[in-house]
């Protein structure tokens, strides 16, 4: 055979085979828009299903919300995905079954969260929540101030801060029984003897009075003594004492946890409220951070959140979130004027001999010029004492 006829024969094979390759590609991409096609026709079946099931779902929530049945049944989920990895035809593996539909399930729980509105949300109560406690209120547009000692130690340190306080005009007086420490050998407080000190001094000068409760086997025995419930940073989530304080009617103030979220505090708060005691003081008193130049960090955005994402009364504890007395003035300031209802501080007759806390405790003369300074500045409204 010629060479002129083999190069003719060599370039029609090659040509041939190029329609070929050509053809099986057209094939193949056709094939994959309609299988592309097909899948996105699927998905939006699946999407129409989804939805079919949001809303079935969203009945069942409505169903047993009306009875106070709880959403989410573990049982039945188990039951749920049980059946369906029975069911499954492939090719998924049987955990990819259990993994998706859990998801599923997830979301589902989701829409009933959405739906549900908080006792404390601002959602369901648009009016600001007054906390009264004994004819003095809590969150009504006036200021409060919360002072006393960091623990009560005796009758005579009592009587010396009832008596400053009362030429102050100040209403609401702390004082810690019960103590948690962060070590074991530290004061942990006289317990219900301090509590009746408390009481004591309270009724001498016409005081409000707030002590701290770990215990929830504490509860009725401290309702002898005091007016409103402290719950302190380190109970925050302690579940079962907010339970407790929550089955009775009595004023709570909550503080947030050493590195609790603002959410778990509002969380915190829906607990007691769930009980139904919504008469609940939130408290702001600095989270744990690197910062080292302050006792904690004060978080003084939390004020105005607080106060939007709920309808409840804020204090801010500007003692445990400093632990400086040399800043606590603007501190105090700064916390007014974002919209706290009040500010909670410690005082002592002689804060170098106090049992706990010794170097944020103010003394008596610091403490007035505290006082001072918030009524200069119009913070405050002017002393008229209490037992006058």
């Amino acid at each position: 055979m010629r060479a002129g006829s083999q190069a003719r024969l060599a370039a029609e094979w090659r040509r041939r085979t190029r329609e070929n390759i050509k053809g099986e590609i057209d094939v193949t991409e056709d094939r994959l828009k309609e299988m592309r096609t097909e899948l996105d026709t699927i998905n939006s079946e699946l999407l129409q299903l989804l939805s079919k099931r949001a809303d079935v779902v969203e009945r069942i929530g409505h169903l047993k919300h009306a009875r106070g049945v709880s959403m989410y049944d573990p049982e039945r989920e188990k039951e749920q995905l049980e059946k369906l990895v029975e069911e499954n035809p492939g090719p998924f593996p049987d955990a990819a079954i259990r993994h998706l539909f859990k998801q599923i399930f997830q979301a589902s729980l989701g829409l009933e969260d959405q739906q549900r509105k908080l006792l404390v949300s601002r959602a369901r109560t648009v009016a600001d929540t007054v906390v009264t406690v004994r004819g003095v209120e809590i969150g009504g547009g006036k200021p409060v101030i919360v002072a006393g000692p960091c623990s009560v130690e005796t009758p005579e340190q009592m009587e010396k801060v009832g008596q400053l306080l009362n030429a102050q005009g100040i209403t609401f007086m702390r004082g810690g029984a019960f103590k948690p420490r962060t070590s074991p050998y530290d004061f942990q407080g006289l317990g219900e003897p301090g509590l009746r000190m408390l009481k004591q001094t309270a009724q001498q000068f016409g005081f409000v009075t707030i002590s701290e409760i770990m215990n929830p086997a504490d509860v009725e025995m401290a309702l002898q003594y005091i007016d409103v419930i402290q719950v302190g940073a380190r109970n925050m989530q302690n579940f079962d004492l907010l339970k407790a304080v929550g089955s009775t009617r009595v004023p709570v103030l909550l503080k947030r946890g050493l590195s609790a979220t603002i959410e778990e505090l509002i969380y915190a708060a829906e607990y007691i409220a769930s009980k139904g005691n919504e008469k609940i003081i939130l408290c702001e008193r600095g989270i744990r951070t690197y910062e080292k130049a302050t006792r904690n960090t004060l978080d003084i955005s939390a004020v105005p959140i607080l106060k939007q994402e709920t309808h409840l009364p804020v204090l801010v504890d500007v003692t445990h979130s400093t632990g400086r007395k040399d800043i606590m003035i603007p501190v105090a300031k700064a916390a007014l004027a974002v919209g706290a209802d009040g500010v909670m501080v410690e005082v002592h007759p002689e804060p170098s001999v106090a049992l706990s806390d010794s170097k944020q405790q103010m003394n008596f003369a610091e403490f007035t010029a505290f006082m001072d300074a918030l009524r200069a500045g119009q913070f405050i409204a002017s002393a008229q004492p209490v037992n006058s």
